[in-house]
């Protein structure tokens, strides 16, 4: 490969920047907020921990999404990370199947949690999250969630996503 095309001069446009993102594999997540038929939810990466003391996770949501309005209002969301074999929960909540809003939630068992975020039963993890704060940049905000309860599990590996591909890492030689 030539040298001048490993480097650029001055940032990447948006796509260029989102092809090299998809090189840094992440956890899927699935983020959910509201309840009933007014429930809705949306597939992310960008989903890091803040502190363990107290639990904080920060979330990135387009502000275009639908979830990022029933988040600014209720104050509440849902981190569901998801466990492999889940990837048609994580493509439904991507918008891949053309499916929106509370009917993403078919086909699943989803719980609502105490303190009002749905979370999916049989994902590797799940938290019930407290708006605490939210940072409006560019076209994204970032929620900043209290955690104030969580689920997991222990007998599966998370599902990843990389280069626009779902996958798990491969077994360990023996």
């Amino acid at each position: 490969m030539p040298a001048d095309s490993l480097l650029r001069e001055g940032p990447p446009d948006a796509a260029t920047f989102r092809r090299c993102m998809r090189g840094q594999a992440g956890t899927v997540a699935v983020i959910t907020c509201g309840a009933g038929d007014a429930r809705t939810g949306l597939t992310a990466t960008a989903v890091c921990p803040v502190t363990d003391t107290p639990p904080t996770l920060l979330v990135c949501v387009n502000a275009n999404a639908s979830a990022h309005p029933v988040i600014t209002a209720t104050g509440r969301f849902g981190v569901n990370l998801l466990a492999g074999g889940q990837q048609e929960i994580a493509a439904r909540f991507a918008g891949r199947d053309g499916i929106a809003g509370a009917a993403r939630y078919d086909g699943a068992d989803w719980r609502q949690a105490e303190g009002g975020a749905p979370l999916l039963a049989a994902a590797l993890v799940a938290f019930d999250c407290r708006l605490e704060a939210a940072h409006r940049h560019g076209s994204h905000t970032i929620f900043i969630g209290r955690i104030e309860a969580a689920q997991w599990r222990e007998d599966t590996a998370p599902l990843l996503y990389l280069d626009g591909r779902f996958g798990q890492f491969a077994a360990p030689p023996d």
